[in-house]
């Protein structure tokens, strides 16, 4: 049986700061290193102070870079993503300012591409048919209903 290593202070201070230079983290993650690292509450209190005190930590950062990544790698919607950063436990001021990070024009692009793609991939002889699993899928992508019903309907 292996032990937990156990970490002082600085030690852990020193390796979040690593954990947070590698990509941009939220709270939530943090917390959850510190709980991995089996830290007081008082030493976790004290790491995530310094953390933010040193801008390791940065929420609203945090959200922008999700949003940006999100949307222009994984082709995510506007409603996907507010759902994540709300499971991070974001809060709503950042999400919108995360959300100002999402061009418009970019945005209806990037939603006529997935559905032109995902549309060219249904094998659906009945036309209603194969909108309505157009739209699932572009709901299920995080793509407002209204914005998605406007799409289908040339489909």
């Amino acid at each position: 049986m292996q032990s937990q290593k156990s970490f002082t202070v600085e030690e852990a201070k020193r390796a979040l700061e690593r954990y947070c230079v590698y990509r941009e983290r939220c709270h939530k993650e943090v917390e959850s290193k510190l709980r991995e690292m089996r830290m007081i509450p008082e030493a976790r209190e004290v790491i995530l102070m310094h953390l933010m005190e040193h801008d390791f930590l940065n929420e609203e950062r945090f959200a922008k870079a999700f949003a940006r990544g999100k949307f222009s790698i994984k082709k995510w919607g506007r409603e996907k993503i507010k759902r994540e950063l709300q499971f991070r436990g974001i809060s709503a001021y950042n999400i919108k300012s995360a959300m100002k990070q999402i061009d418009e024009d970019e945005y209806l692009k990037t939603l006529e591409q997935t559905a032109t793609k995902k549309a060219a991939l249904i094998n659906e002889s009945d036309p209603f048919k194969k909108r309505h699993k157009l739209a699932q899928y572009l709901l299920s992508r995080g793509f407002e209903s209204n914005l998605v019903f406007d799409m289908v309907k040339n489909f």
